[in-house]
């Protein structure tokens, strides 16, 4: 069902572009159903680059989506894209239905502002607006749930994407050279064994020559919190079947939905903004 990319990005958009949409059709071809790509897969990741490759959506990046999803016939996750919109900038995820259409637009929820002295001081908020709403879409296969990055550190948003029927969690992400190493997986791992779905990341390929050096290494995480495949830090295509009834097993076998105790304590939205 799910394919997710790690995707080489350089300074010069054209080339990301070109590149996205021949690995969507290499994914496609091998029976992809649902494609992710990386954060920030048209441009380098970084305060400085966001105002320079930011972009009105629609616009040259979302309508090569547009028709890469369309081409062919996949529900395409177009990792994520600096977006422009009343001078401000935002951090947006959209995603594409197989006839091209627009689902939905995602814009990342919490900014990445971190300061782990001697290793990386990080401030998206320099740059950046937080978005303000839930991502949640359909497909025939399942129901999705969108995050970007940072979001998956908060596990109230995918407890929430689970409530609402969620059986599979994407974020396009890039982890660094410091969290990479130490959180990335583990928290793919326990975002899927919290809500017993599946979860699914896709990063940009490791450049050792960027100003910020992506961890790379997309993975997909199954519902048992196993990780049943995953890249290197290089360009790759990743390919993992989403199993709806291996998920319903584990629902059965370990029925946690069933046991919480929602006379003690519960998740809830206190805004209602949903994509």
């Amino acid at each position: 069902l799910g394919y997710k990319v790690v995707l080489q990005v350089t300074s010069v958009k054209a080339d990301n572009l070109s590149r996205a949409r021949r690995l969507v059709k290499e994914a496609a071809g091998q029976g992809s159903k649902v494609v992710l790509l990386p954060e920030c897969f048209n441009s380098p990741y970084g305060t400085g680059f966001f105002a320079s490759y930011a972009e009105r959506i629609p616009g040259e990046s979302t309508q090569l989506l547009s028709e890469a999803a369309k081409e062919n016939k996949v529900y395409l996750v177009g990792g994520s894209i600096p977006e422009e919109d009343g001078g401000k900038l935002y951090n947006s995820c959209t995603v594409f239905g197989p006839d091209g259409e627009m689902i939905l637009k995602h814009r990342k929820i919490h900014l990445f502002d971190i300061d782990v002295p001697g290793k990386i001081r990080f401030q998206e908020s320099e740059t950046l607006s937080p978005g303000d709403s839930l991502s949640v879409f359909e497909t025939p296969f399942c129901k999705v749930g969108v995050g970007i990055c940072y979001d998956m550190r908060f596990a109230e948003l995918a407890q929430l994407y689970s409530r609402r029927g969620c059986q599979l969690l994407v974020y396009p992400g890039a982890f660094n050279m410091t969290t990479g190493p130490a959180h990335w997986e583990l928290l793919q791992r326990g975002r899927a064994l919290d809500n017993q779905v599946y979860v699914a990341t896709a990063s940009p390929a490791r450049d050792e020559t960027a100003s910020y050096v992506a961890w790379g290494h997309s993975t997909v995480v199954s519902p048992w919190g196993e990780v049943i495949s995953k890249a290197g830090p290089e360009e790759a295509v990743i390919y993992a079947d989403i199993d709806l009834q291996y998920l319903s097993d584990i629902r059965q076998q370990i029925p946690i939905t069933a046991q919480r105790r929602d006379d003690l304590y519960t998740v809830t939205t206190v805004k209602e903004g949903s994509s």
